[in-house]
Parts: C-alpha cells; structure tokens; sequence
C-alpha cells in the first residue's frame, strides 16, 4: 500500500470556498475524495502526492475545519502509524487550541490504537496545517490513498 500526506490552508468568500482552496492548496482540490476509516497495511510506504486525474475518486482518511470568525487560530491534525503487520491514521481539530496540544493528542490517539491491536510502531509520522482566520478560512491535513487508477500519466 502507499500512501501521501498532504495539508493545506486558504481562505475564500464562503465556507465552502475556503474549503476548496484549502484542498487546492494541499493538492487534492481536482478530485472526488471519499473518506474511509483509519486502517493501513503494514510496512506501508509514504510517497510524495503525485500528479492525480481531474475528477478521479481518491480515498483519504481527512482532517478539516473552517471558520468564519476572523481572529481564530484553525488547527487540522493527521498522525500516522506505520507497523510490520498494519498501520493507523487518526485526525483531530481545533479552534484556539495549542497546536502542540492537538499534535500531542493524535500521537497519544494513534499510539493507543495500535496498541489495542498489540502491533509494534517503527514509523509515527504527524503533519498539521494552522492559520488565523481574516474573514473566512480553512484548513486541512490528509492521507491519500493511492493506486495506478488515480495517477494521471
């Protein structure tokens, strides 16, 4: 299985526009993303996000917040852990929250997970995506799931 970690953050004049150019700006904003749950196979290897078909159907496991209250400090927060036998994802957001808090938390999160399922770590990635509202703004952090079928070229 392979994997990209992607985030990204921008503002507009709508909730939903600030939302696209979020995914614009993470560079998943030409696709159908389908959100799945959290699970990974093992020894999965992370890739850079490659050039994706216009519209094709991309599943990601997804982190995202918008607000439109100028001032707030937006957080969106992806852990990824990675063992020989599987791997797991989890997300987390915040609004005026400490971004050191929230990163904290995904890893305490995705730690505890894949203990319950009593696998090893060997690889614990987190990626995040912050900014201060002006008018309207969003951001977002996610795993694409990739496949031949969705890679353009």
């Amino acid at each position: 299985m392979k994997i990209a970690i992607v985030s990204g953050k921008d503002e507009g004049p709508t909730k939903l526009n600030a939302f696209d150019n979020a995914l614009a700006d993470a560079g998943i904003g030409d696709v159908n993303l389908i959100k799945v749950s959290s699970m990974l196979s093992g020894n999965c290897k992370i890739e850079e996000l490659p050039k994706l078909k216009p519209g094709a159907m991309v599943n990601c496991v997804l982190s995202e917040i918008t607000s439109d209250n100028p001032g707030d400090e937006i957080t969106a927060v992806i852990a990824i852990a990675i063992g020989d036998e599987l791997g797991c994802v989890v997300e987390t957001t915040g609004i005026n929250k400490d971004k050191n808090d929230l990163i904290n938390e995904a890893k305490m999160m995705v730690e505890y997970m894949m203990g319950k399922r009593g696998v090893e770590i060997k690889d614990l990635i987190v990626d995040s995506s912050t900014t201060t509202v002006e008018k309207i703004a969003s951001v977002v952090a996610s795993v694409i799931y990739l496949n031949d079928d969705i890679i353009e070229g």
